[in-house]
């Protein structure tokens, strides 16, 4: 019976959304989900860092921060309102670059309905639902929103996650983009997990991009866990000549 609000509430946002997406812009946050939410009452605060050593030296669209040498990130504020629900605040989105400096790149509400408990679950599911308000350099549409259903399994020490998100910038349904996310993960020890993960670019659902064309990125993922910080460091490799070459993540976490 604990699963009927979390459908009730994703089904009427999924109503809501019906729209689309256009050209990916940098991205600030790069991670796989897997339905793990703040208790509630809890509030967690969560410090994404992502630095791209070697990537396009070319903007995806005229004014648009440049890949190559750029520090994107952003604060996210979360709060367990409910077992199968969590609210989050991203704020701000921020880029650092040696040719413009500082930017400040916007905001974005969450909402993140999952089952309750997935840890202890072999079989765990949720769906988010992002809703961002962009500076002009940071994507082309002002208002953006993601769609990022969550499918997942444990089986013994192994981790397999999927995330298949599509992207939404209120263009049409033929323009939503497939950009899907994939984690498979081994726990070492009660404070190390390994992983690899992927993050890719599609292009339109309607007519996905030319293979050479679409982006492709493979992370080697270490995380740890402590009793007061967990952490989730990678380092991702571009897998196709779209693809940003070298891209380190840095995640903290952390219950306040």
């Amino acid at each position: 019976m604990k699963s009927i609000p979390f459908l009730r509430s994703s089904a009427a946002i999924l109503l809501w959304l019906g729209c689309a997406c256009l050209s990916r812009a940098q991205t600030d946050e790069i991670q796989v989900y897997d339905a793990e939410i703040a208790a509630p009452g809890v509030f967690n605060l969560t410090w994404h860092n992502n630095y791209t050593f070697s990537g396009s030296d070319t903007p995806s669209f005229p004014g648009a921060v440049v890949p190559d040498k750029s520090l994107n990130g952003v604060t996210e504020w979360a709060y367990g309102v409910a077992p199968w629900f969590e609210a989050g605040l991203y704020f701000p989105l921020y880029s650092l670059t040696g040719d413009n400096g500082v930017l400040y790149n916007g905001f974005k509400l969450r909402a993140l309905f999952v089952s309750p408990d997935a840890a202890k679950r072999d079989v765990f599911y949720g769906v988010n639902f992002e809703f961002s308000d962009n500076t002009a350099h940071w994507n082309q549409r002002r208002y953006t929103s993601e769609i990022r259903p969550i499918i997942g399994t444990h089986v013994g020490r192994f981790d397999f996650i999927f995330n298949p998100i599509v992207d939404n910038s209120y263009t049409g349904f033929s323009n939503l983009e497939f950009v899907p996310a994939t984690r498979v993960a081994m726990k070492v020890s009660d404070t190390y997990k390994v992983a690899l993960e992927e993050y890719d670019d599609f292009g339109r659902v309607s007519h996905f991009l030319p293979q050479a064309k679409q982006s492709h990125q493979l992370y080697s993922v270490l995380d740890i866990h402590t009793a007061w910080l967990d952490l989730e460091g990678g380092l991702g490799f571009g897998l196709t000549s779209a693809s940003d070459h070298r891209v380190f993540k840095l995640i903290l976490m952390k219950d306040l």
